[in-house]
């Protein structure tokens, strides 16, 4: 190695480096992808709803998916359609919440939502009278004064 100059040190040294980066890359990508997360515990229904329901109030829509999916076991419409009942003020999709073999006897039937006016009249007492201008025009095709206009009037 004799009469090395700058440049062939430079080149030298960057035909070793890039190699070892690349390895470096693989192994911390490898370790990444090992380390295991504590599962989440599971939340009651009410919790469950709570944390959901805030999560879309915060514009976090995807993160209640997933907390949805999570703790369901739900799959992606299924969450979806859960999380779109609780952001409409309706009431949320109804699904196991722990899935498992179904258990034996008569399944119940589903209970029929509330009213239009009611479910407005519930969002309003909750502070989400946004939600519930956007209840109505998606339920009614009204335009955005006039479905204000309708929350407005109800107590």
């Amino acid at each position: 190695m004799a009469n090395l100059g700058p440049t062939e040190l430079i080149i030298l040294v960057a035909l070793l480096a890039v190699p070892a980066a690349f390895l470096i890359g693989v192994i911390r990508r490898a370790n990444r992808g090992s380390v295991t997360s504590a599962p989440r515990p599971r939340l009651d229904p009410a919790e469950l709803h709570r944390q959901a329901t805030s999560l879309i109030t915060a514009g976090k829509t995807i993160q209640a998916v997933k907390l949805v999916r999570e703790q369901t076991g739900l799959g992606l419409a299924d969450a979806k359609r859960y999380t779109d009942d609780l952001a409409a003020g309706r009431p949320p999709y109804r699904a196991p919440l722990h899935p498992g073999p179904a258990a034996p006897g008569p399944v119940a039937a589903p209970q029929p939502a509330a009213d239009l006016a009611t479910r407005v009249r519930h969002l309003k007492a909750a502070g989400r009278a946004e939600q519930a201008v956007f209840l109505v025009r998606g339920e009614t095709g009204m335009d955005e004064a006039d479905a204000e206009r309708f929350v407005d009037s109800l107590d």
